[in-house]
């Protein structure tokens, strides 16, 4: 477990203090590509998926780079953690699809509310609230959203590789191994295991090389398509959305329904957005620190107030580029399982998806069933945590298994986070054990309840 310093920015010349952390720059930028390697699909999900809110698709997948490298930068200059930042999947589908679909607000006033959104991260994150909120979730469930994480990641992985698949009859089952993509995924999940478990420098950054080279034999020299693809190029402008979120604040503030529909309607959409970046931000940013052995044995993670304040930052800053709520990325945990341990990791990262938005169109030569092995042996490597809960304390057991099991069941870390502290401040109450938990931690429990009662509430 490192110690307090060991994440710190070095005071004498060594930005990224490389020699107190055990690590150096070739080992560095090595996780910093296989992050990027694991997140790039962002670069052309985001716009599909904000396309169908009516935005312009060039200028979107133009300000995912470009808010994706802001982001990722200030996580590595402002916290000295390998942590990445791009638009959040869940929260890109929350705008398109609730935001501008069921609640029938433009993209403007999106945009607007993510704006919002991130000043209050930004004010909460300046006065220590966030690093107090998170500091308030007692350590046994810390340990357990590392390993929800771990699952989570691996649905993901599975499911995208085609390895499981959705069932009518039994909700999910194996997939079609016949599929070309689904059998260079498992190719590469053999390649990638036999890096990792002969311990070879680099494995997991290797591994995608060497599955995208067997992927290019399968579909040039033999005519099984595994989805590559010349890619997509980077075209446009940012005029079509930079700035244009200052036209949806009078749409959100409306009142030609009523001053209580405009109050209720906008504080459905801010809670919602809070709450889920804040708890997809903070699972993923205590998983991966915990990965890492970031975290004191109390829990607690240095530097959280600076990785929260980038977090905050990123999220206004790409409002204002034209993209839906940025976060930090679970992918990170790539970087780190490779060995990133310094905020070089992340300007690594950051300087690809500046490189992306000329080199975007080669992107398409690494299929998507070349990185979801690297994410399954990443969720392998987090579910360790589970480990240091006790499972035969009742009252703690069943709060930390919500959280682990709705990870990957609900497909969203804060949806873990939401069932485990509810229950944990539930058991306790009934328990008589009221003193036991932090007020902060009960608050935690109402919002993330007033927000599910807002979200099946449509005013």
């Amino acid at each position: 477990m490192a110690d307090s310093t060991t994440s710190a920015i070095h005071p004498k010349g060594d930005f990224f203090n490389l020699k107190g952390n055990h690590t150096d720059i070739r080992t560095e930028i090595i996780a910093g590509l296989t992050t990027f390697f694991t997140m790039a699909y962002i670069i052309f999900v985001n716009p599909a998926i904000l396309g169908d809110a009516k935005m312009d698709k060039g200028a979107v997948m133009l300000a995912t780079c470009v808010a994706s490298a802001i982001g990722t930068l200030l996580s590595g200059l402002l916290s000295n953690y390998p942590l990445a930042q791009a638009p959040g999947m869940g929260l890109n589908a929350f705008f398109a699809y609730t935001i501008c679909g069921t609640y029938g607000y433009s993209w403007q006033a999106g945009l607007s509310a993510v704006f919002i959104s991130g000043v209050i991260f930004i004010v909460l994150s300046a006065g220590g609230i966030r690093e107090k909120i998170v500091d308030a979730i007692p350590l046994p469930m810390k340990k357990a959203i590392s390993g929800g994480i771990g699952l989570f990641i691996a649905i993901v992985a599975l499911k995208g590789a085609g390895i499981v698949a959705p069932s009518e009859s039994t909700i999910i089952t194996l997939g079609n191994f016949t599929n070309p993509t689904t059998a260079l995924a498992v190719i590469g999940i053999f390649i990638t295991v036999l890096l990792v478990v002969q311990g070879v420098k680099g494995g997991l950054f290797i591994s995608i090389l060497a599955t995208s080279v067997v992927g290019a034999v399968m579909q040039f020299g033999f005519g099984a398509n595994v989805g590559i693809s010349q890619g997509l190029s980077v075209g446009g402008s940012l005029a079509p959305t930079f700035g244009k979120f200052t036209g949806g604040f009078s749409e959100l503030l409306h009142t030609n329904e009523g001053i209580g529909v405009a109050f209720f309607s906008l504080i459905a959409v801010l809670i919602s957005l809070t709450m889920v970046d804040m708890f997809d931000t903070v699972g993923t940013l205590y998983g991966t620190a915990g990965k890492a052995g970031f975290l004191t044995p109390e829990g607690k993670l240095p530097n959280a107030t600076r990785a929260l304040m980038a977090d905050a930052i990123a999220t206004s800053v790409g409002a204002v580029f034209g993209t839906s709520t940025v976060t930090t990325y679970v992918e990170s945990s790539a970087g780190i399982s490779e060995g990133g341990k310094t905020g070089l990791t992340s300007v690594t990262t950051a300087i690809c998806f500046i490189l992306a938005i000329f080199l975007a169109p080669f992107l398409g030569f690494i299929p998507g069933s070349a990185t979801y092995p690297v994410l399954l042996i990443v969720g392998v490597m987090m579910i360790g945590g589970v480990k240091d809960v006790d499972w035969d304390d009742m009252e703690i057991a069943i709060p930390c298994f919500l959280t682990i099991a709705m990870m990957p069941f609900a497909y969203s870390i804060s949806e873990g986070i939401a069932f485990g502290s509810i229950s944990y401040c539930f058991i306790k109450l009934v328990r008589g054990k009221v003193k036991e938990v932090s007020p902060i931690m009960y608050g935690i429990a109402v919002l993330f309840i007033i927000r599910y009662i807002l979200e099946y509430v449509h005013f």
